[in-house]
C-alpha cells in the first residue's frame, strides 16, 4: 500500500506546479487500475494498511474524484485564488481518505476517518460562495463530532474485550442488553456520515455552501465513508443487526420518499443534488443491513454509480453559476437555447441519476430492489414509491433548466469549454461503460 501513499506524498511537493499535479494524480489512478490482477482475497499488506476488493474500488473512486476536482476548478488556478494551498489541502483529503479505505486496524480507520472532516472544513470555509458557509461548516463539524464520540468509545470496549483491534480478527458481540447499546453506539456515526434520513441536516447546507471540490469530493467520496464504515463494523453485530434490520430498512424507504418530494420543491440546483443523494443512500443503507450478497453487491455499486453522476450533475451546476451568477431555477431555466451544447451532457448524466440504462446505477439499483424483495415483500410498496418520485424530481429538474424562456438580463455566454466537455465525459463514460463488467462484480 505504500507503494501508492509515497508517490501522493512526493506530488505535496509540488503543490505550487498545478499542472503536475493535475498529471500526477491522472498517471496514479492509471497505474492503481492495473493493481487489481491478483487473487487473494486481502492484497498489498503491511503497516497496519491492506486492500480488499470494496477497499480497492473505493480509493479508485477516491483518486479518479480528486483527479477531476483539479480538472475541474481550474477557475481557482486563473484567478489565483490560494491555489497552491488548495491543492495542498485536496492532496492531503486524498492521503486520509487512502488511509481511511485502506487501514486493517479499526484505530487508524478512527482517527483518519476523523481526520478527513479537517481539509473539507478548510475547502469549505476557504474557497465557499456566500457567508452561510461558516454555519455550514459548524453544522458539518459539530454533526460528525458528536456523533463520532459514541464510535471511539466502542473501539475502546472492543479492544478490551477481544484484545484486539485488527478489523479481520474481531470476534463477532453476543446479543445481549448492554450489547445492544453498543451496537447502536457504533453504527451512528456512520448513519451520520452516509447519511441516513432524520441526520442528514449538515448535507445539504455543506453542499451548497462548498466550492466545486467540496461539493464533488463530498458526493463522490465522503458520503461512501458511512457506508464502507457499515461494511466493516456490522460483521461485529450480526446476531443484533438482525433484530433491527426493520428499523433501518423502514427509515431508508421512508425517508427516501420523503426526501423525494423535498426534491420536488427545491429551487436550488444544488440543493435539489444533495437531497438526491440522501435518497440513494438510503436505498444503500437498506441494502447493508439486510446481509444478502446482493444486497451488499448493489450498495457497493450504487455506491460507485452515484459517485460519478452525483459529482458530475455538481460540476454542471457550477458551470451554469459560473456563467449565469444565480443557482436559482427560475433565474436558470431556457438552458438549451443558452447553452445548447450543454443539453446533451444535463440529459445523460440525469438519466443516469434516475438509474436509466446503461447506467451503474440501474445494475445497483435492480441487486438492491431483488435483495430487499426476497427480504420482505411489503418493501415493494416504498421501492416503487422511491423510484418513481427518484425519476419524477429528475425529471423537474431537467425540465425546469433546460425549457422554458431564459432570463432577459443574460445577453452573451460561452456554452461549453473543451476542458468543461472533457470533465463531464470522465464523469459519464465509467459510470456508463462499467455495466459492461458487473459480472466481476457479481461473482
Amino acid at each position: 500500500m505504500l507503494k501508492f501513499i509515497f508517490p501522493l506524498l512526493l506530488l505535496m511537493k509540488y503543490f505550487n506546479k498545478w499542472n503536475i499535479v493535475q498529471l500526477g494524480l491522472f498517471f496514479m489512478s492509471f497505474i492503481f487500475g492495473l493493481s487489481c490482477f491478483h487473487n487473494f482475497y486481502m492484497f498489498s499488506l503491511g503497516y497496519m494498511l491492506g486492500m480488499d476488493y470494496i477497499s480497492y474500488i473505493m480509493i479508485y473512486l477516491s483518486i479518479w474524484i480528486m483527479s477531476l476536482i483539479l480538472l475541474a476548478s481550474q477557475r481557482i488556478k486563473y484567478s489565483n485564488n490560494f491555489f497552491s494551498m488548495f491543492v495542498m489541502v485536496n492532496l492531503f483529503l486524498l492521503l486520509f481518505l487512502m488511509i481511511t479505505f485502506s487501514a486493517t486496524d479499526f484505530l487508524l480507520f478512527y482517527i483518519s476517518f476523523e481526520m478527513s472532516l479537517i481539509p473539507t472544513l478548510i475547502l469549505i470555509l476557504g474557497w465557499g460562495y456566500q457567508p452561510e458557509r461558516i454555519q455550514a461548516g459548524v453544522y458539518m463539524l459539530f454533526y460528525t463530532l458528536a456523533f463520532s464520540l459514541p464510535l471511539l468509545i466502542s473501539l475502546l470496549v472492543l479492544f478490551y474485550k477481544s484484545n484486539s483491534l485488527t478489523i479481520c480478527l474481531s470476534s463477532s458481540v453476543e446479543g445481549s442488553y448492554m450489547s445492544v447499546i453498543w451496537y447502536f453506539a457504533t453504527i451512528v456515526a456512520f448513519l451520520v456520515k452516509l447519511p441516513m434520513y432524520t441526520l442528514h441536516l449538515w448535507l445539504p447546507k455543506a453542499h451548497v455552501e462548498a466550492p466545486l471540490a467540496g461539493s464533488m469530493i463530498l458526493a463522490g467520496v465522503l458520503l461512501k465513508l458511512g457506508g464502507y464504515g457499515l461494511v466493516r463494523v456490522l460483521v461485529l453485530f450480526q446476531v443484533i443487526n438482525l433484530s433491527y434490520a426493520w428499523l433501518w430498512v423502514s427509515l431508508g424507504l421512508v425517508g427516501g420518499f420523503v426526501i423525494s418530494l423535498m426534491c420536488l420543491r427545491q429551487v436550488d440546483m444544488k440543493s435539489l443534488i444533495a437531497y438526491s443523494s440522501v435518497a440513494h443512500m438510503g436505498l444503500v443503507l437498506c441494502g447493508l443491513v439486510i446481509f444478502s450478497w446482493w444486497g451488499y453487491m448493489g450498495a457497493v455499486v450504487v455506491m460507485v454509480g452515484h459517485g460519478l453522476c452525483s459529482s458530475g450533475l455538481f460540476c454542471l451546476a457550477n458551470i451554469v453559476y459560473e456563467r449565469v451568477g444565480s443557482r436559482s431555477l427560475v433565474i436558470v431555466k431556457g438552458l438549451l437555447s443558452f447553452m445548447p451544447s450543454m443539453g446533451l451532457w444535463w440529459f445523460l448524466l440525469s438519466i443516469s441519476n434516475m438509474a436509466s440504462p446503461p447506467s451503474l446505477n440501474l445494475l445497483g439499483e435492480i441487486s438492491l430492489i431483488i435483495s430487499m424483495v426476497s427480504w420482505s415483500e411489503l418493501s415493494m410498496i416504498g421501492l416503487s414509491l422511491l423510484s418513481f418520485f427518484s425519476a419524477a424530481y429528475t425529471l423537474y429538474m431537467y425540465s425546469i433548466s433546460q425549457h422554458g424562456l431564459f432570463y432577459n438580463s443574460i445577453y452573451a455566454c460561452c456554452s461549453g469549454k473543451v476542458q468543461e466537455f472533457m470533465v463531464l465525459f470522465l464523469h459519464w463514460f465509467p459510470l456508463n461503460v462499467l455495466i459492461l463488467n458487473g459480472n466481476l462484480i457479481s461473482c
